[in-house]
């Protein structure tokens, strides 16, 4: 697949989102990349300070980053149907992170 249009199905995914948790997102950016460098399995990765645990020290902060792997969730899908589902679950699992919800709430919501 084309990296235009996985981004394309990334931007569709944020656009799923309601608009209320839309709204409450703050300073953070969605960023499409081939893989974690760490992990080349990973499909995705937030990488900030959720909005759970920021202070008054947090004002001025670079932007929190949600990273979602292309390469690796096109690694594990055999259908366009596939990569559709699997971007959405994992900006969703990701923008969890960004609210402060761990992986382990995520399992007892069968985000997992």
């Amino acid at each position: 697949m084309p990296r235009d249009r996985f981004e394309e199905l990334v931007a569709e995914a944020l656009d799923e989102i309601p608009r209320e948790l839309a709204k409450a997102m703050d300073n953070v950016v969605v960023l499409v990349e081939d893989r974690d460098p760490h992990d080349p399995t990973l499909l995705g990765l937030y990488h900030g300070i959720a909005l759970t645990e920021r202070t008054s020290l947090y004002s001025g902060a670079l932007p929190d980053r949600i990273f979602i792997y292309r390469e690796a969730i096109l690694d594990i899908c055999e259908t366009e149907d596939d990569v559709v589902e699997e971007v959405a679950i994992t900006v969703v699992h990701e923008i969890a992170h960004h609210f402060g919800i761990d992986d382990a709430r995520l399992h007892e919501l069968g985000w997992g």
